[in-house]
């Protein structure tokens, strides 16, 4: 298979209901279909309540991957986190002990399925099955996300109608004695069995090693996962009530086949084939999610360099090539090698690790104060919502016994010994921990804040980002002959102090001091001198086209030293508000996406006038030109105020242009002949108006 050595982002390919049927079927397997048997052995019919306790733990867990997830989606998930945050000596245990986890996982779920298959075939053997539908779900991981997101699309909503059957059939079937005594087990057992089952809801923030190839990531993932969370609690909730109502105790205890023997009593044999599909399609589920998450692990190291360059190889699908295959392989050597089922409840310890140390990533991000660090959901009741994220997996950890802690105290060590002996001495970087010393009088490490500002570059604005408006009232400066960077300045500050509380002075000495120590970008002959001030109660932008050139001197950040000068046709001065620096961000985020594309500067010099320049700086699809004209489609708008015109929700007339003079125009102006409307909105909406205009 052909491949390349790019360092390419995946494709974003995942939608809302992809992200949600990986995390579903990430979470509804063996937990549902296996576990409650052996829950009741410890519990009895109180495994409800263990079940619910259970998901008390990944609450915070929850909000603190979607917060990271939000800021930072990058193939990785929990090793990108730890890694960022806590540096890449958290990051390579993160890394390599949750792919293997996952990896146990999808070995298990594999295996798992002997129990059903073994209802009705009991002299086949399940590993031959376990591999083949390995190879299977590897081959199709290769062939593309989509095609993955997919087959889980159908795998997960196919079980879920089938749970729904089993939930509401077997509630006219329940029998009220086996209740009794709900309690009897006591406290300790019940939080012990919680520990137990815990693991059947940890599939769900997975995902999140899969944000990268999700499509807006800040509003997709928040939306996925907690409807993933909610649906998994319910069928938890209801389904193992029916399972306890149904099935009676002594028959129920330690139990493989919990679901169909419930199913039996509800819907007699059907019932059992119908549930036993079920399970099949839920542990098939479970492993096409667990591959596609881990193989992302491989990759999002090699691309930091703690593993070998070749895992980071797209093939000609865009899809991890050697990282899949190499997840394929090591499932296959687990199948055949070692107990599955032993093992991947022994790794749930780890991951419960993992999820106490991505509550303390979110501390570390949040104390850091990057000014980059920008998540679309930040997680409530901070920070104790993380506190009790690191306390609650530290005690189920506890109550889970010595062999897991040793098992994950293993992986702990292995991890660490190949950063120490591998990866230490292949980087550099640092983890914004350090930013939190730098606090301190420390040192911090700078590229995450470029790294993270990258980040929001490819995320882009928001809705609630006013970026079209701002560009729309903004002033402009056309300057026929060449000058210097400061007389620009001076001459913007004289402009903008009528516009915002600053003194022309005070205007001048930030922007120098931001050119002083390299904070303003200046790229593709275009300078953006940008500060923020809590005198400022909204962003402000002033635009400058110099046609000759002005010429900005470069200083060394660490000494103030000149180094140098470049010669720039555009500046944008972007004055925010204090206290929203990441919409700060943002903005010069969008402006510098513009200048790189190719059509920018052609548009900028071109333009005629300071309408034409504001447009220049928008993107075609963001504005839309309609003529007023009789004769026209547009002539029934002549002698009509503008607030009874009919412009689709979302869009704006931020400009109107009569007898050469533009001016912003207000809900009681009316147009007439020849008047030409700026409309500024989301694509829709002026996409709307081009088709029953025919705007040419």
């Amino acid at each position: 298979m052909a491949f390349t050595n790019k360092h390419v982002r995946l494709k974003k390919e995942l939608r809302l209901l992809d992200v949600y049927a990986i995390a579903t079927g990430a979470t509804l397997s063996a937990g549902f279909f296996l576990l409650p048997g052996i829950a009741a052995v410890k519990a009895g019919p109180a495994l409800i309540l263990s079940y619910m306790l259970a998901a008390l733990p990944m609450i915070p867990a929850t909000f603190s991957v979607i917060e990271l997830a939000t800021a930072m989606p990058r193939a990785g998930g929990v090793y990108y986190f730890l890694d960022r945050s806590l540096g890449p000596f958290f990051g390579t245990i993160g890394g390599i002990g949750t792919w293997l986890a996952l990896i146990l996982k999808v070995a298990f779920a594999l295996v798992g399925m002997g129990a059903y298959i073994a209802l009705y075939f009991p002299e086949i053997q399940i590993v031959p099955i376990a591999l083949t539908i390995a190879v299977v779900l590897g081959l199709i991981n290769l062939l593309g996300t989509k095609k993955s997101g997919g087959l889980q699309v159908a795998l997960v909503f196919g079980l879920l109608c089938l749970l729904l059957v089993f939930i509401t059939s077997g509630a006219f079937s329940v029998q009220a004695v086996h209740f009794g005594g709900f309690l009897a087990a006591g406290f300790d057992n019940i939080v012990s069995t919680a520990g137990l089952v815990y693991i059947s809801y940890v599939g769900v923030t997975k995902v999140a090693s899969l944000s990268e190839e999700v499509k807006d990531p800040e509003r997709t993932l928040p939306r996925a996962v907690f409807l993933s969370l909610a649906s998994a609690i319910l069928i938890y909730g209801f389904g193992t009530t029916i399972i306890v109502g149904l099935v009676p105790p002594e028959e129920l205890h330690n139990n493989l086949t919990p679901v169909a023997t419930a199913a039996g009593y509800a819907m007699g044999f059907p019932g059992v084939v119908v549930l036993s599909v079920a399970a099949l399609l839920a542990f098939v589920s479970v492993a096409n999610a667990g591959m596609l998450s881990a193989s992302r692990y491989p990759l999002a190291m090699s691309r930091d360099h703690l593993l070998p360059d070749f895992f980071r190889r797209l093939s000609r699908f865009d899809t991890p090539f050697l990282a899949i295959a190499a997840t394929l392989a090591v499932i296959i050597l687990v199948i055949v090698l070692f107990d599955p089922v032993g093992i991947a409840k022994l790794a749930s310890s780890f991951q419960l690790l993992m999820f106490g140390l991505v509550s303390v990533a979110v501390i570390v991000m949040r104390e850091s104060q990057i000014q980059s660090y920008d998540p679309g959901y930040r997680s409530p009741f901070y920070p104790w919502m993380q506190l009790a994220g690191i306390v609650m997996p530290m005690f189920l950890i506890f109550e889970m016994g010595l062999v897991p802690m040793l098992f994950s105290s293993g992986l702990v060590l292995f991890s660490s010994g190949w950063y120490l002996v591998y990866g230490r001495h292949r980087v550099i970087r640092a983890g914004a921990i350090y930013h939190v010393f730098e606090r301190l009088g420390r040192h911090k490490h700078v590229d995450l804040d470029s790294e993270l500002r990258g980040i929001l570059r490819e995320k882009g604005l928001r809705e609630e980002d006013p970026f079209d408006e701002i560009v729309m009232r903004s002033q402009s400066l056309d300057l026929k002959s060449a000058c210097l960077f400061e007389d620009v300045v001076a001459k913007v500050a004289e402009k903008l102090r009528t516009i915002i509380p600053l003194t022309e002075e005070n205007i001048c000495r930030q922007v120098m001091d931001g050119n002083k120590i390299g904070a303003t970008p200046v790229t593709h002959g275009v300078a953006l001198p940008h500060f923020r001030s809590d005198k400022v109660d909204r962003a402000e932008l002033f635009l400058v086209r110099a046609r000759q050139g002005v010429t900005v001197s470069m200083y060394n950040p660490l000494n103030y030293q000149e180094e140098g000068s470049e010669v720039v046709y555009a500046l944008f001065f972007l004055v925010s508000p204090d206290h929203n620096p990441t919409q700060h961000l943002r903005i010069l985020a969008r402006i510098a996406e513009r200048i790189d594309e190719e059509s920018f500067l052609e548009e900028w010099h071109q333009a005629n006038d300071e309408q034409g320049l504001r447009q220049s700086l928008l993107h075609d699809d963001h504005f839309l030109n309609l003529n007023i004209r009789a004769g026209h489609c547009t002539g029934g708008m002549i002698g009509q105020a503008l607030h009874d015109l009919p412009i689709p929700k979302g869009c704006l007339i931020a400009m109107l242009t009569r007898e050469d003079q533009s001016f912003v125009p207000d809900g009681n102006t009316v147009l007439e002949e020849g008047d030409r409307l700026l409309i500024i909105g989301d694509k829709e909406g002026l996409a709307s108006l081009d088709k029953t205009y025919a705007v040419d």
